[in-house]
């Protein structure tokens, strides 16, 4: 999957030293889940990579920009009744924020979800100070479902969780 200077594309071991410089990052953390260790190791990234390669069907990919790996993007296929609905998670190592990666990468893989994954709906979470993320989702078409007030305890604070969606059309 690709659009112009942007790539998605599996993980490979030679990502591995990349991805880890660029998730042992706080500014980076801070807008993840806490099942994501910080500081990042290349063992964590090793052991991420090695996950990825279980994926049937592959879900979770490395961002490319002008051919340097420059983040993660992942659609997780739901289970049970949510077999349909898949969840979006993405992060950009810092260097590469204000380019327009994210947008087009959100862009790539929820085409690829709808198209390869046959799902019907996409969704993700949002911790309230990220709106840059919230922005990049709305640029691709997702609309604001609610917020879920009090939801998060990320940095020992209690914050705000914007959902967003985005159904098949």
């Amino acid at each position: 999957m690709k659009n112009q200077e942007i790539k998605i594309r599996l993980l490979e071991q030679s990502d591995a030293s990349q991805l880890a410089i660029l998730a042992n990052n706080k500014n980076v953390w801070d807008n993840l889940r806490d099942y994501i260790p910080h500081p990042y190791s290349e063992d964590d990234a090793v052991f991420f990579i090695n996950l990825t390669k279980k994926q049937d069907p592959s879900q979770s990919f490395g961002i490319t920009y002008n051919g340097e790996l420059c983040g993660v993007i992942s659609l997780i296929v739901q289970q049970d009744v949510y077999k349909k609905s898949g969840e979006i998670g993405y992060w950009i190592g810092e260097p590469y924020w204000g380019k327009g990666i994210a947008s087009r990468a959100v862009g790539l893989i929820t085409e690829y979800g709808f198209l390869n994954l046959n799902l019907i709906r996409i969704y993700t979470g949002v911790y309230e100070y990220n709106t840059a993320s919230m922005k990049v989702l709305e640029k691709n078409g997702y609309i604001k479902e609610g917020i879920f007030q009090k939801a998060v305890i990320k940095n020992d604070q209690v914050i705000d969780e914007h959902r967003y969606c985005k159904l098949k059309t």
